[in-house]
């Protein structure tokens, strides 16, 4: 088991983190709690992730300014049910990216296990907290260093090297988080 806290930046938030592996992947559980701009929040969520670091199914409960909202995803083959309805928009999407956190930079770097220099492109179902939106949204990696990856969203301008340790955890991403803690 693993446990670390990740303070962020930008978001003004806090995270308690942890991950236990089991013979089948690893279960994360999370909690976070922060402020930005004029919402005050919280989120929890709950990931279940085979052992290539695939998504299996994801809970995610916030309260946002005392408004409570929760997503709830499940990988059906190629196909995601999202709230328990299919969504054809995420159709073979291998990943999610949730707004808040820094842990779901992780899913793609320890799934692809790039090569120093190699780059991938990826498609993930993008989970902006903080509006309640998921939406489809299209990434690249790209390894530049044994311990550092240059992210870039490819439908904006985002871009960012991000720094992680031994377990493809994220240390430090500029501007954004920083991992404050372990055990």
């Amino acid at each position: 088991m693993k446990t670390l806290i990740w303070q962020g930046i930008a978001f003004q938030s806090m995270e308690y983190f942890t991950l236990k592996e089991n013979g089948k992947g690893s279960i994360v559980a999370s909690k976070i709690i922060g402020c930005y701009e004029s919402k005050i929040y919280t989120l929890d969520y709950e990931l279940i992730i085979d052992l290539n670091w695939n998504i299996q199914e994801f809970i995610i409960e916030s309260e946002i300014n005392t408004v409570k909202s929760k997503l709830t995803g499940r990988k059906l083959q190629d196909e995601w049910e999202i709230n328990n309805a299919v969504n054809p928009d995420f159709k073979a999407f291998p990943f999610i990216d949730i707004s808040l956190t820094p842990f779901t930079n992780t899913l793609p770097i320890n799934n692809l296990k790039l090569a120093e220099n190699e780059s991938q492109e990826i498609k993930v179902i993008y989970i902006d907290v903080l509006n309640n939106l998921a939406k489809p949204v299209t990434q690249q990696y790209t390894r530049i260093a044994p311990y550092t990856y240059h992210y870039d969203n490819l439908q904006s301008d985002f871009k960012s090297d991000i720094l992680v340790d031994d377990d493809g955890l994220v240390v430090n991403y500029p501007g954004l988080f920083d991992k404050i803690a372990e055990m």
